[in-house]
């Protein structure tokens, strides 16, 4: 197996896909590196110059310069050095082709298809070879490394300082690949009925007790405040599986928590099957806001 598997060109300013080397490798691992690559480019301009993500069997090394970032999934058997020399290769082979303007006036994924022979003839020279032909160049990355060593970072630490929870990640403004929820589903739109129905059933409720509040010397303010905290919370339901939000998990799970803690107190104004009916829609619609995963945009387009 090649100790280069993988190698990916990318717009650094929103993460546009410019070329990548075809994938010949099949397996997991190398999948999940994939997967954290393109979410990785999604936050280039949050990252610093180089790079390197550590994995089990493959690392993840990436470097910038004049606004193109160089990827590349490498065995960890492959030296760090050997790695960024590859990535220097591809910069210097890519620039010789390609002029910034032409970058920065790219509009669709994958617009230098054709740079990816190029990709291939340097990994194969690296294949061969063991390494870069010139042993200067070599040397001299191993020089800059030294005095600027590449940042090791973790996926998940990187993902969250950009916003991202459970696996999703927020746009770059001026990113042209925004993440995009799965299609709605039959279950989901039948909770987004109940959901509605139990908001409107909760102001209709507050609202009817406002007036008795008021009479009574606000004496029945807090059930007042529940049943409307309860109505605000199934509305949030209904934007959280709508629309794409990051930190998903703990905003949903706070809602559900608000919401049965709402019912809990309302014990006495409503009967035990009105409880369980409103806390199993509540359930049913935290399940189905996180188990609605990111639309596979399919990044590879076949190569």
């Amino acid at each position: 197996m090649s100790l280069i598997l993988f190698a990916f060109v990318a717009r650094a300013r929103d993460g546009l896909p410019l070329s990548a080397s075809t994938d010949f490798e099949h397996n997991q691992e190398l999948q999940e590196r994939k997967h954290q690559l393109r979410m990785l480019s999604k936050c280039l301009p949050l990252c610093p110059e180089r790079g390197t993500i550590k994995g089990h069997d493959l690392n993840i090394y990436f470097t910038s310069a004049e606004g193109v970032s160089y990827m590349a999934i490498c065995s960890s058997r492959l030296p760090i050095a050997t790695a960024f020399c590859f990535l220097e290769d591809l910069r210097w082979e890519f620039t010789a082709c390609f002029d910034s303007a032409t970058v920065a006036l790219a509009n669709r994924p994958y617009p230098f298809l054709e740079f990816d022979s190029i990709i291939q003839k340097v990994k194969q020279q690296y294949s061969q070879a063991g390494g870069p032909r010139n042993g200067t160049r070599l040397a001299k990355v191993q020089e800059e490394l030294k005095a600027r060593p590449p940042r090791l970072l973790s996926f998940e630490e990187m993902m969250q300082s950009n916003g991202e929870a459970n696996g999703h990640v927020d746009p770059v403004p001026g990113c042209g690949l925004s993440p995009r929820l799965e299609p709605v589903t039959a279950p989901g739109i039948l909770s987004l009925v109940l959901n509605i129905m139990c908001a409107s059933l909760n102001l209709i409720r507050g609202v009817h007790l406002i007036e008795y509040t008021f009479q009574d010397d606000y004496e029945g303010i807090w059930n007042v405040i529940a049943f409307l905290t309860a109505f605000t919370c199934c509305l949030c339901q209904c934007y959280l599986y709508l629309f794409y939000t990051s930190l998903k998990k703990p905003k949903t799970f706070s809602l559900l928590t608000l919401i049965i803690l709402c019912n809990v107190y309302l014990y006495g104004l409503r009967n035990v099957w009105q409880l369980i009916f409103h806390i199993a829609v509540a359930t049913l619609s935290t399940y189905l806001t996180l188990s609605r995963g990111l639309l596979d945009r399919m990044m590879d387009c076949g190569v």
